[in-house]
């Protein structure tokens, strides 16, 4: 059994949802104490619980503590099945960081799945669902995983009620030297039970910021009704990308801004990938056959705490140099 530190490094959710999915893959049970120890509201919020009992019933595990404000669990994973899964977080839980711990697990899986997730699809904290889609999802393409992503409708806070369907096909990782793609900036810019007007003015300030700049972007815009309300804008440009939420109060303007702000700032960097995307394929590339190498404009604490977690169960596996993460992975697994 491996134990591990919920509170390391960030101490945030990731040290768990990395522990379920890599439980999963290996066979090796854990204990995790001190989950979100030092967070507002420590322990198992909605949205990890509902990944928790995700890879539970994927696995047939066996589980302590898998309740509400709980901080500690035991997990004992039996082995992969595929079939139709339905999470329903019944809050604005993130389907993103959800997929996180179940998108590895279901590459292995002894045939195809089908996720159908409930929750926020655009919400802060974690990755907007065009971010996982047009980014992470490509990347792990490059890989070889075998894995689509369709956005049904959207899940703002504090309603939710957005809804991904998520298809996935076993598939073995392949490492790979990421190399630069299209320098093509694309975006979509949406909004729900609120004027069009706001999504328009939303891609219309990114544009102008960014022609000002010299680059040019082909923003879809989108407007539909839903069970939440709000807005959002996410743009990406090869492995890199922007995004930014609306909120009452806050002008379209302001979102559009702070969208192309942040996604200059990172193309400002030399780096491949930016410091979301530098994160989240660490997993992918330690489950991987052979070596992952890329660059990265950050190593941030977040990734140190998924390195961390990666090596508490397959032992030295990234050698990071600068903004270099060279991974080599175990697979196949």
């Amino acid at each position: 059994m491996i134990t591990i530190d919920g509170d390391y490094g960030e101490g945030g959710g990731q040290i768990l949802r990395i522990s379920l999915a890599l439980s999963a893959i290996t066979g090796e049970p854990f204990l995790i104490k001190n989950i979100r120890k030092n967070r507002p509201n420590p322990g198992l919020r909605p949205q990890h619980l509902n990944a928790v009992n995700a890879l539970a019933e994927m696995t047939s595990a066996k589980v302590r503590g898998n309740r509400i404000n709980s901080t500690e669990l035991y997990f004992e994973p039996g082995e992969i099945k595929g079939g139709r899964y339905v999470v329903d977080t019944r809050t604005a839980g993130s389907v993103t960081l959800i997929l996180q711990a179940i998108i590895p697990p279901a590459l292995h899986s002894d045939s195809d799945c089908e996720f159908v997730i409930t929750g926020g699809t655009d919400v802060s904290w974690s990755p907007t669902a065009d971010y996982f889609k047009n980014i992470t999802l490509r990347a792990l393409r490059e890989m070889g995983g075998n894995v689509r992503m369709e956005i049904v409708r959207r899940g703002y806070y504090p309603e939710g009620g957005g809804k991904v369907v998520v298809r996935t096909q076993p598939s073995q990782l392949r490492g790979v030297k990421f190399e630069g793609i299209d320098e093509e900036i694309r975006g979509i810019s949406h909004c729900s039970n609120l004027p069009r007007h706001v999504a328009e003015r939303q891609a219309e300030t990114v544009k102008r910021i960014l022609e000002g700049r010299g680059y040019h972007a082909d923003i879809d815009v989108k407007r539909e009704r839903g069970v939440s309300t709000g807005s959002g804008i996410t743009l990406w440009c090869g492995w890199k990308g922007g995004s930014a939420l609306g909120k009452k109060g806050k002008r379209a303007e302001v979102v559009g801004k702070e969208a192309a702000d942040e996604l200059l700032q990172e193309m400002e960097s030399e780096a491949l990938f930016d410091r979301w995307l530098g994160d989240q394929m660490i997993i992918f590339g330690a489950i991987a056959k052979g070596k992952t190498r890329y660059t990265t404009s950050e190593i941030t604490s977040h990734c140190r705490t998924g390195i961390y977690t990666v090596e508490k169960f397959l032992g030295s596996t990234v050698e990071v140099k600068e903004n270099t993460l060279e991974i080599s992975g175990k697979g196949p697994m």
